[in-house]
């Protein structure tokens, strides 16, 4: 059974760094892609940054410059480092990512960030 379990979220002043942790397990071989996706309540899941099996990797305009995705393999584990926190920044964080023949996404549960203004 596939299971994404976020972790690393929390409450950081603006301008200062988080990184997110993703484990994955159930997966038989690596997935297509894997993804953080993040969420305000009333509004609309967006894309942050997603990584594919190939090693692309590609950022929402709003976090390109401050925000890394990476993984390792090895350990199945899909990080997110955060520098230079915005306020706008707060959301709930989703790990997401799609297995190999599969038709659907995979889901963590999210862990939160949050940066006061």
């Amino acid at each position: 059974q596939v299971r994404l379990v976020e972790s690393g979220g929390g409450s950081v002043q603006a301008g200062g760094s988080l990184r997110l942790s993703c484990a994955a397990s159930g997966y038989t071989a690596s997935p297509n892609w894997m993804a953080w996706f993040r969420q305000i309540p009333g509004k609309e899941r967006e894309t942050v940054a997603i990584i594919f099996s190939n090693g692309n990797s590609y950022y929402a305009d709003s976090v390109k410059g401050r925000f890394t995705i990476s993984q390792d393999n090895d350990k199945n584990t899909l990080y997110l480092q955060m520098n230079s926190l915005k306020p706008e920044d707060t959301a709930m964080y989703y790990c997401a990512a799609r297995g190999q023949w599969s038709s659907k996404n995979d889901w963590g549960q999210g862990t939160q960030v949050t940066v006061p203004s």
